[in-house]
């Protein structure tokens, strides 16, 4: 599994993906909503994480009136965990890197 480039996008995106659960699936523009990013960034993102197997999707089947299906989005496992270790080994590094402020 391919590591990605944690930019502030793809942040916003995996951790919105994380935040999902399966009574609050993640769909496209919600994600979009949630990150507070536009469609044209947040796309590209979920294309780049299913092609590296961090993340699937599927097509809504209960009734949609009046709206075309949505498209939900899931961390796989493996992306669940190469996510969870990515934000987490990015938030080792800036925090220990004296990011946080303070005075030693």
């Amino acid at each position: 599994m391919t590591n990605i480039r944690l930019t502030k996008p793809t942040i916003a995106v995996l951790e919105t993906l994380l935040s999902a659960t399966s009574g609050n699936p993640a769909w496209g523009l919600s994600i979009c909503r949630q990150a507070d990013l536009g469609p044209g960034t947040v796309y590209p993102i979920l294309d780049r994480l299913c092609e590296r197997g961090w993340l699937t999707s599927y097509e809504e089947t209960g009734p949609h009136p009046g709206r075309p299906a949505r498209r939900y989005y899931e961390l796989t496992g493996n992306g669940r965990l190469q996510a969870s270790q990515a934000l987490e080994a990015r938030k080792v590094r800036r925090f220990g890197l004296g990011l946080a402020g303070g005075s030693a």
